[in-house]
């Protein structure tokens, strides 16, 4: 009881501070920088830091959790792959149309593109992000792979779903500081300088705090095991593995091998119930 109260705390914490990554996100976007728009001019790059914390980070991150509540154990797993690989998905489309966003306001106004730190990791996110669920449908959801596939996959799956998400606050944060120090110069383009801490510094300096914590709070869920969804044990890495007609059969005391055992033991049910 106590381990399933602390597991909706730390549930909640995480879905306020990923409102909170939403709300701050948009205000520093909306009431600083402009607001938003498709143009080529400078709203449409707004919507990039919009859209990657929305997908990168915070459906992302929600996704990732999805196995870990406690009232999804009781019903088959099945659904819930559904919810985790469509969330993940909607995640992926965020991130893509994030990146659409910048491409085309960089092209329209002749800026280079992937010229930055924060650009390489972030493209490098978005690549290992696309190609980890990608994977994942493949493994998980297409009925005809292999349960050993399956269980073979699963724990470099969880692992590199992790590292995704360190991945994704990084060059969230670093594109927040990258973007502050592009707009806060000095008094000649009317803003106050970074160094100063202007309000806008604060709103977006607080956001990747909060980025950050978010990005704690759902390792936190994830890497404690006794928050993990249980497994039944007659499944190996999650996946039930299917009895095979090769195994040796124990009937009336007796080992039998095979197809004969299998054989032998039905033969004595039959004559049981005769």
């Amino acid at each position: 009881m106590k381990t399933t109260v602390t597991f909706y705390a730390a549930h909640a914490l995480c879905l306020v501070l990923g409102v909170a990554c939403v709300v701050l996100v948009a205000h520093w976007n909306a009431s600083y920088r402009g607001g938003f728009a498709w143009d080529g001019e400078a709203q449409q790059f707004n919507w990039h830091p919009v859209l990657m914390v929305v997908g990168l980070v915070v459906l992302y991150g929600n996704a990732a959790v999805v196995y870990r509540i406690p009232l999804t154990w009781r019903v088959s797993k099945q659904p819930w792959k559904l919810v985790h690989a469509g969330l993940l998905l909607l995640a992926l489309i965020f991130s893509v149309l994030g990146l659409c966003a910048v491409f085309d306001f960089h092209n329209t106004n002749h800026i280079p593109n992937l010229y930055s730190l924060h650009s390489w990791v972030g493209i490098l996110t978005v690549g290992l992000f696309a190609a980890q669920w990608a994977v994942g449908i493949g493994t998980f959801l297409l009925p005809c792979t292999p349960l050993a596939i399956r269980a073979f996959v699963k724990p470099a799956h969880v692992w590199l779903g992790g590292i995704v998400l360190v991945l994704s606050v990084v060059s969230c944060i670093s594109g927040i500081n990258e973007k502050l120090f592009f707009v806060l110069k000095d008094k000649a383009n009317g803003t106050v300088p970074y160094s100063q801490l202007p309000p806008e510094a604060v709103v977006a300096n607080s956001l990747g705090i909060i980025i950050v914590a978010f990005g704690l709070v759902v390792l936190k869920i994830l890497s404690n095991k006794t928050w993990k969804r249980p497994e039944p044990r007659n499944e190996e890495g999650g996946y039930r593995v299917r009895p095979s007609l090769s195994f040796s059969s124990v009937c009336g005391g007796k080992l039998m091998s095979g197809g004969v055992g299998l054989l032998y033991c039905g033969l004595q049910d039959i004559y049981t119930v005769l």
